[in-house]
C-alpha cells in the first residue's frame, strides 16, 4: 500500500496532467476547483480518473464537501 504521501503527489500529477496545469502550481491544501477552474462535472471526471487509477470506489456521500486535494487523497487512502 503507498503512503499517504505517495497518494497526494500521485493525485497532484494526475490533476496537473488531467488540466493541463504545470504540477509545481498545485499545492495539497489547494481548493481544486479554484486553483484548476473547474466545475463540478470536470471534477466528477477527474475523480472518475483517481477512482481508475488507484483501483476503488469513491462513495459520493464520502465527497460531500471535499475541495482540497489533501482530503481527497485521505479519502482515497482508506480504500486502498
Amino acid at each position: 500500500m503507498p503512503t499517504a504521501e505517495k497518494t497526494l503527489d500521485e493525485i497532484l500529477t494526475l490533476a496537473a496532467a488531467h488540466f493541463k496545469v504545470p504540477r509545481e502550481k498545485l499545492s495539497p491544501d489547494d481548493d481544486f476547483f479554484k486553483t484548476l477552474g473547474i466545475d463540478s462535472l470536470q471534477a466528477l471526471d477527474l475523480l472518475t480518473k483517481l477512482e481508475n487509477h488507484f483501483r476503488v470506489e469513491l462513495p459520493d456521500y464520502e465527497l460531500q464537501g471535499v475541495t482540497d486535494f489533501r482530503t481527497l487523497a485521505g479519502k482515497i487512502q482508506i480504500r486502498l
